[in-house]
């Protein structure tokens, strides 16, 4: 169905969610909890989860393949936290065919995401939540070629905050996006804010944290002449890559260890897929993946409700004391809350009886 082919689902869209013209105007950001594996179950899975593993009412994949389309709603939370200032902002347009005009070339559903963490300033991350779709849907590479025009728009944004007189170019800003054509999504990452996928329970990370301290990122940030103290690039920043921060990256075209290249990674929604988080890192410098994912999905079998997940999620890190501002998008790919799954019987934990211990006891002290 195209953009222009309004559909039922559509009009079931949560009305929480941004449009472009009124934006959230938010802020968010701390240090990672690394116990859940990116693109598999952590650990911490069996700690956090609920209290049920087989999945009920499943379809075939084949099923899946003919019969399954997203109907997208979105909630979001933002709180400035324990810092002076706020410099997080966020994005959410649930129905993004309301501000292409009249294109017909946009599949449906169509939405679009994004987590912005300013620091040195609120300058560059207010800049990107305005301008970023803007630079994305009006690249001749939009939607046909959808991963090169995403990369474009990163650059464009990047160099945009450099030539802008109005800015502070010294100011920078982590850009996490999701962009949804139909039942493709692409998730683009500069930084260290995080998009989890909720699937059936697990937490499959899409985005890498982009830290100095990273194998990967230590290998490019020395190789192209930058040092890292005490996990700050150049002794100055947090992250490995970021759109703006021109006073370490000195002038446009020229090689810099801080990056404003963005990670993508793309995959098809399932119905198994039931929900995405993207937050900030003061979310996750508290909170595993796994935990966030176990958290949403209580709080959807409650009340379906992606607001009050974000805002749960939001509290939860404040209790446990996260040091940066907090934003949180949560976005679901069904208006029915996830379904109930069971732990089969043999998989259930067993207690040691009272008489097991005593007979414990007398072994191990030679009785």
């Amino acid at each position: 169905m195209s953009c222009g082919e309004s559909s039922k689902e559509n009009s079931m869209e949560d009305q929480n969610g941004d449009t472009l013209g009124s934006l959230n105007h938010n802020i968010g950001k701390p240090p990672r909890d690394q116990s859940s594996m990116r693109h598999c179950t952590s650990s911490s899975w069996l700690l956090e989860s609920e209290p049920d593993i087989k999945i009920i009412g499943l379809k075939s994949t084949s099923e899946e393949k003919s019969e399954f389309s997203p109907i997208l709603r979105s909630g979001s939370s933002s709180e400035k936290g324990p810092k002076q200032y706020m410099e997080d902002e966020f994005i959410c347009v649930d129905i993004l065919c309301e501000h292409v005009g009249s294109r017909t070339d946009i599949p449906s559903p169509a939405a679009f995401y994004g987590v912005f963490d300013g620091h040195g300033g609120i300058d560059a991350a207010s800049f990107a939540k305005k301008n970023i779709l803007n630079f994305l849907i009006e690249d001749s590479q939009f939607p046909t070629g959808i991963k090169k025009a995403v990369k474009n728009a990163f650059v464009k944004v990047d160099h945009a905050i450099k030539d802008a007189s109005a800015l502070d170019s010294s100011s920078g800003t982590t850009a996490l996006i999701a962009l949804l054509l139909g039942r493709d999504m692409l998730i683009a990452n500069v930084g260290d804010s995080r998009a989890v996928l909720g699937k059936r329970g697990r937490a499959i990370e899409l985005s890498k944290d982009h830290k100095p301290n990273c194998t990967s990122e230590r290998l490019r940030i020395e190789k192209l002449g930058g040092v890292i103290y005490d996990g700050y690039l150049n002794g100055q920043l947090s992250v490995a890559r970021a759109l703006g921060d021109w006073h370490i990256k000195g002038s446009k075209g020229s090689k810099s260890p801080l990056s404003s290249e963005p990670d993508l990674e793309e995959i098809v929604v399932t119905e198994e897929d039931e929900f995405l988080i993207m937050g900030c890192d003061g979310l996750w410098d508290v909170m595993s993946s796994q935990c966030a994912v176990t958290t949403v999905r209580r709080e959807l079998m409650q009340h379906n409700d992606p607001t009050k997940c974000a805002k749960a999620l939001v509290t939860e890190a404040l209790q446990r004391n996260t040091c940066d501002n907090l934003t949180v998008v949560v976005v679901c790919f069904s208006k029915d809350p996830p379904p109930k799954i069971e732990i089969p019987r043999s998989h259930r934990r067993r207690s040691i009886s009272a008489e097991g211990i005593d007979l414990l006891k007398g072994v191990l002290n030679g009785r």
